[in-house]
């Protein structure tokens, strides 16, 4: 039962570790972005008709990842 609970600490762990990198990332991105407005007139592109909201992303992707990390994680403390 230890071990089951190591593994899960371990996989939340990693995930939280991944989304705030992820944040931090996209946030410097953003902070550092200097669009280049003057040639922006030369490339004119039209604009989508019809919005998409993502349905290629499956719900539970999240769910399934921790658990296969809990699971790789569970290996790797057996082993040690």
């Amino acid at each position: 039962m230890r071990l089951v609970l190591q593994a899960f600490t371990s996989s939340i762990a990693i995930h939280v570790v991944y989304f705030v990198g992820m944040m931090i990332v996209s946030y410097i991105k953003t902070r550092n972005y200097k669009p280049d407005i003057a040639s922006a007139w030369d490339n004119v592109d039209t604009l989508q008709s019809e919005v998409v909201f993502s349905k290629a992303n499956f719900p539970f992707l999240y769910l399934f990842t921790f658990v296969g990390v809990a699971v790789i994680c569970g290996i790797i403390i057996f082993f040690i």
